[in-house]
């Protein structure tokens, strides 16, 4: 498999979502590359503390001071704004 692919199944390992033979792949992957084994492990630490924890409170403030830190972090993600409706549909010229 590829990096990219390995990317997008980080989120399912960190989850325990993944069948036995591909988390064990993913575990062989992350062996020989040391970004993808610090993101599959703080992912999974990252889940198995929020599904521990008691209060499950995550209110706006909370979204905003998870994205400064990625900021900070040197994440680069770009919220996704929604398609104006008026540029969904393309109505007919009247003349």
């Amino acid at each position: 498999m590829n990096d990219e692919l390995y990317s997008k199944l980080v989120d399912l390992y960190a989850g325990r979502e993944l069948p036995e033979e591909l988390e064990q792949e993913m575990e062989l992957a992350a062996f020989n590359d040391a970004e993808l084994s610090r993101e599959m492990t703080s992912l999974r630490k990252t889940v198995e503390l929020l599904r521990s924890s008691e209060d499950h409170v995550y209110t706006d403030e909370s979204y905003q001071r998870i994205l400064m830190k990625l900021y900070a972090r040197g994440a680069s993600i770009e919220p996704k704004a929604p398609e104006p409706t008026h540029l969904q549909y393309q109505l007919p010229m009247q003349g």
